[in-house]
């Protein structure tokens, strides 16, 4: 199984407003290196640091053993002390009956979780390391753009209260 390092961030002007997202894949003990970036002209920075750890895991076209280094301690938390997997099992419906922020992306990234052996990994933001600090350029540079494209999800739910409404 290919091992494969991935340095993610997200950016929002705003929050909610235009927003990046960016990521860094490396075949590990290579030079070999491919950047990711995209975005939405409204959205939240939270969606934005799920959509970058998404969008790298969609672009591995195997199996993969995955290093995920986030910023974000929202991302990196939900995966990494199980959170994701309870609210799955509580079909993303928290105990205040209220739903779970972000059901959508979640549950996109539940099912490269299951093609993917992934850990996560938190590291501090604006902290000198180097991927991150691209990372965090690209997704600023993206969420400065005009032509961005909307984040459907988000905005057909924003008018009724998006974070708290039940997702199928």
């Amino acid at each position: 199984m290919k091992q494969v390092i991935i340095h993610t961030d997200g950016a929002c002007l705003g929050n909610p407003g235009p927003g990046g997202w960016a990521a860094i894949l490396q075949l590990k003990g290579t030079r070999i290196r491919r950047e990711l970036s995209g975005g939405f002209r409204l959205t939240t920075n939270n969606r934005m640091e799920i959509m970058a750890a998404l969008e790298a895991l969609a672009a591995l076209k195997e199996p993969c053993a995955v290093e995920l280094h986030t910023d974000s301690r929202y991302l990196c938390d939900s995966v990494g002390k199980g959170w994701l997997y309870n609210w799955e099992a509580n079909r993303f419906i928290r105990k205040n009956r209220k739903a779970v922020p972000n059901a959508d992306l979640w549950k996109r990234l539940l099912v490269l979780l299951r093609i993917h052996s992934a850990r996560f990994f938190w590291l501090q933001g604006h902290a000198g390391h180097p991927d991150n600090e691209l990372c965090d350029q690209l997704a600023s540079q993206y969420a400065q753009r005009t032509d961005l494209p909307p984040d459907q999800a988000y905005e057909n739910l924003k008018g009724a209260a998006s974070d708290h409404l039940p997702l199928a």
